[in-house]
Parts: C-alpha cells; structure tokens; sequence
C-alpha cells in the first residue's frame, strides 16, 4: 500500500511538472503551414505553436478570422514568411501583435531570396540573355544568391506590389514586393529558416533554448536527408517541361534542375484572362510539354483548357500543404509528395 502511493505521488509530481512546462511554453503563431511544421519541429518537447491559414485555405486569398484574432494578441512569438505572401496579415501583425516578437522568416541569414517572373509564359531555362545581369542586383542579398544572377530577373508587376509600399513597422527598409516568398520550397532555404527559428525562440524562452537547439540539430539533418532523396526522385525527369497553374516553383526549379515552362497565372488571387490561357495553351504545344500541373485550392477548369487539344497530361501539385495535415512532418510530405507527382506525371507512370 504505501509502495503503490509512492507511486502515485511521483506521478502526479511528473504530471505537475509536465503541466508548468507546457503552461512555461511561449505562445508562438505561424502563417502558413510549411512554415509552422518546421516550427512545430524546433518546439517538439517544449510547446505548439498555433497555426492560422489552416485546412485548404491559401494565403493568396485568406482572410483573418477572430479565433485568429485573438491568438495574436495573445502570442509572444510570431513567424511570417512576409507581406509578399501573406499581405492579409500585415496591419494585423501591426495593431493585433503589438507585444510580440514578430519574425520574418524570407529575412533568415543565409536565406536565398529569388526575384519574381514576369509573366506567365516565361522560359524556365532560358539563362543568360543579355542585360539580365543589371536585374539580378535587385534581388535581396542573401548568402548563396549570387548563384541565380542573370537567371529570371525580372520583377513581376503584380498586382499587390503596390499594396504594402509603406510596410509595418521593421519592414520599411526590405524590398519584398520584388520577391517570390515561395522560400520554404528549397530545403536549403528551410534549413536556414530552422536555424533563425531556433535562435528566435531560444531568446524568447532561455529555460529551453538547449531543446530547441538539440531539436533544430535534428531537423537540419532530416532536411539535408531530404535534399537529397529529392534530387534522386526528380533526377530521371528533370528535362522534361511542365507548366504549373502559378509560377510558385522556381525555388524547387533552380535547387533540382527542373523545366518549368510558364504558369497559367503569376499570382492565384487573380483569374487569367482569356489571352494569358491561350498564350500558355499555345506554349505547351510548342514546347512538348509533359504534364499541366494545377494545385487543390483553386479552379482545376483552368487547367482542362490549357490541356485541351494537346497530347499532355495533367498532375496537381500543392506548394502550400493544403492537402495535408498540420504539424512537424507536414515539410517532408509535402516536399516528398511534390517529387513524387512530378516523377509520376513527367515520366508516365
């Protein structure tokens, strides 16, 4: 009897303690959910970090719930790719999160941050045209970026580039309306968006810094894992051109080598009209392309014109994760799920 309440008391000690951990836990938010899974990776032990564009909902269209709301004003920590994607989270992020430590995870040193494309028919492997190399400046000057100079250079003039010109506060000296925010789609890129993660909530909650770092550790070496078993799948297919339904892909593009032909559309939040689906039906046709890819969250009719009368065949990719369910190992089904459509779909199978 006094050995099984022993027993008892030790538990309910190791549940006390538990309980002061997790109430010790920072309350941290996150965009998006390749973003939040590596979060979500980096806290493992420690907390969960609150996800807001949830289920398969797309920060191209999204709108800010009040059960969003209330979680900013609430968090200590909050990680964004930046207004270049998220734009519906930026005055929020000013008024809602005025106490929180608010971090820009396209501004993580050692980050590659590529330029936009105009248009949807671009060329995916059409380098060095002359005069490209005075827009390759433009792009952020981040580690490893000189690297993509002179390849696609040019600035989108999308429609939102005007929207966030005055920023929020710590933002008004970046250039991120020039700028594809697709950056979680180069495993190098998530490798240093782990590591600023890791610092950020290391300095926001020192009492668990060591797990994080012990956790960040971890996942840098499952993404260099990763980066590799990538490069593997897409290797036998990577000549082969494709289109996509937006030109989200150019991380992945330039990391493995692929093909991509053009986008049906620069930016998903804006229909293409009927000339832009011509002009891309037309360019599938004259390059051979493969497949037509569209993504889940967005109309797949699209996608039946631009394949219609031609001898390619169509795939969906999902750049966002909207398919899938949050948390820590969302990344990794998402990166693997996107090689593997396009292996499946390039090479016939």
């Amino acid at each position: 009897m006094k050995k099984a309440s022993c027993l008892l008391f030790a538990s309910s000690i190791l549940a006390l303690s538990a309980t002061a951990q997790a109430a010790d836990a920072p309350d941290v938010v996150v965009s998006i959910k390749p973003l939040h899974s590596l979060v979500a990776a980096v806290m493992a032990g420690v907390g969960t970090p609150e996800l807001i564009v949830d289920g398969g909902a797309s920060p191209h269209t999204y709108s800010l719930k009040p059960s969003n709301a209330r979680a900013l004003e609430q968090a200590d920590v909050v990680f964004w790719a930046g207004p270049g994607l998220e734009a519906f989270l930026e005055k929020p992020l000013g008024s809602l999160a005025a106490k929180a430590k608010v971090v820009e995870l396209s501004e993580a040193p050692g980050l590659t941050l590529l330029p936009f494309r105009e248009g949807g028919a671009f060329e995916a492997h059409d380098h060095g045209h002359e005069g490209e190399e005075g827009h390759a400046e433009e792009a952020h000057a981040h580690e490893g970026e000189e690297a993509h100079e002179g390849e696609h250079a040019h600035v989108s003039e999308h429609a939102h580039e005007d929207e966030h010109a005055d920023g929020h506060e710590g933002h008004a000296d970046h250039d991120h309306e020039g700028h594809d925010m697709h950056v979680w789609l180069d495993p190098v890129n998530a490798k240093a968006m782990t590591a600023e993660i890791a610092a950020t909530l290391a300095a926001a909650d020192p009492a668990n810094a060591e797990r994080y770092e012990a956790n960040a550790e971890k996942l840098e070496a499952k993404l260099d894992a990763l980066d590799q078993e990538i490069a593997a799948t897409v290797s036998p297919v990577k000549d082969k051109p494709f289109v996509v339904f937006h030109d989200a892909y150019q991380y992945l593009e330039k990391r493995y080598g692929l093909k991509v032909a053009g986008s049906i559309t620069i930016s998903p939040e804006n229909v293409p009209g009927a000339e832009r689906v011509a002009e891309i039906h037309k360019k599938v046709i004259d390059l051979g392309a493969t497949c037509v890819f569209a993504e889940p969250q967005f109309e797949p009719k699209l996608v039946g014109v631009v394949l219609e009368g031609t001898p390619a065949k169509s795939g969906t990719l999902d750049p966002e994760g909207a398919t899938l369910q949050a948390g820590p190992e969302l990344y990794f089904e998402l990166m693997r799920g996107t090689a593997s459509s396009l292996k499946d779909c390039l090479s016939g199978n």
